[in-house]
């Protein structure tokens, strides 16, 4: 297991808090603020318990001087210093003597964000390609390191790796919430466990699918990656998403765990995502139109699975939902799911926005908070973002 923030004496300690603020900004104001409040509790300990917290963050991508001015974390201070309750310094630089002299002026319980960690990516990628001079150089600012931003965890960045391999380090609540809550699901389910597995592509989910098919007790597919396994039994798909590169993959999924993998048995189908659609039988596709949604009896097969299920693990839209047309086999799904007891596990990334979006936020027993993080653990990869944190 590894340490977490209560395992570090934090009084008086400078300590680097890794936080993800990657958050939507539109005319400069943030729309969505989620991932800031969710890091609000570590931020909080560690105030608390006498810290000089310095957090860190990026924003967007930078690859040019306009980036850099429309991904400024300013705004982001802003508003952490209306949810926290106090003043958040605001440093507009990520290295220097501006930075460094802001940390000395510190003393416990106070609250500083530095500059975006990308803006150092405009020199050689500097952050995103975990620069050791770099890593080391941030470290030298602190005592000690939390890493709280599991929406970067699958990646070696210096503001992660880097920092977190030259000081005593721990997770934050946030990354400890994360590893109890999915990484148990996937290690040690309570069972009968069933992963719905939506999305557009098989090749996205080729590490998902080899590692919880050993795991999963049942794997329900939708989405646009179902048509390529559908064709993999000698279907009929239109004009359907087809991953013709991984036809021989699905074939051979289904040729060794048939009995687990439960697939569409009708579909929503159109000739246009604008134009009129109807449910057809997955095996009546016409050559000239598309599979867009999973169908009212596909919605009912996979509720037999799902009653039974203890813990629901679900990656991935099983619709275009962002069409509401397109929307209703997600919707329905997450009606079943969320109807009954079982342990229900929503992904990162389009998983997440859709059950947002869709109203059902609060009836899952936990959405997670990194789209890529959450896809690497589910293929049983090692997040190097965690894996440098020292065990307890």
């Amino acid at each position: 297991m590894k340490k977490t923030i209560r395992d570090l004496d934090l009084s008086d300690k400078r300590v680097i808090i890794r936080c993800d603020f990657n958050v939507p900004i539109h005319d400069g104001k943030i729309t969505d603020d989620n991932r800031i409040v969710a890091s609000l509790e570590t931020i909080r300990y560690a105030m608390d318990h006498g810290a000089k917290v310095i957090l860190m963050s990026h924003l967007g991508r930078i690859k040019s001087e306009e980036d850099k001015a429309k991904n400024s974390l300013k705004v982001v201070a802003n508003r952490l210093s209306e949810l926290l309750g106090v003043s958040v310094k605001f440093v507009p630089a990520t290295r220097g003597e501006l930075l460094e002299n802001a940390i000395k002026d510190m003393v416990s319980g106070d609250v500083l964000l530095m500059e975006n960690t990308r803006y150092e990516d405009l020199d050689g990628k500097k952050e995103s390609g975990n620069d050791s001079e770099l890593g080391a150089y941030w470290a030298s600012l602190a005592d000690l390191y939390v890493n709280d931003a599991f929406g970067t965890a699958h990646r070696a960045h210096a503001s992660n790796v880097g920092i977190a391999s030259h000081l005593d380090s721990a997770v934050g609540f946030l990354i400890e919430k994360e590893l109890n809550v999915l990484g148990k699901a996937i290690d040690t389910p309570v069972r009968p466990m069933s992963v719905i597995l939506g999305g557009s592509k098989v090749s996205d989910k080729i590490g998902v699918i080899e590692n919880l098919v050993n795991k999963a007790d049942y794997i329900l597919i939708g989405g646009g990656m179902a048509y390529t396994f559908l064709k993999a039994k000698g279907l009929e798909i239109g004009k359907s998403l087809l991953d013709s590169d991984n036809l021989d993959f699905c074939q051979d999924m289904l040729s060794k765990y048939g009995d687990k993998i439960i697939l569409p048995i009708d579909s929503v189908v159109t000739d246009d995502l604008e134009s009129h659609n109807t449910i057809l039988e997955v095996s009546d596709i016409p050559s000239d139109m598309m599979g867009v949604d999973i169908g009212s009896k596909t919605v009912s097969l996979f509720k037999e699975y799902l009653d039974k299920s203890k813990t629901i693990i679900w990656n991935g839209p099983v619709g275009v939902f962002e069409v509401p047309e397109f929307s209703h086999g997600t919707k329905a799904l997450l009606d079943v799911i969320t109807s009954g007891s079982a342990t229900t596990i929503i992904g990162g990334g389009d998983t997440g926005s859709a059950v947002t979006n869709l109203g059902y936020k609060d009836k899952v027993s936990h959405i997670s908070t990194g789209g890529g993080a959450s896809l690497e653990l589910m293929e049983g990869k090692v997040l190097p973002g965690i894996d440098v944190i020292k065990e307890k």
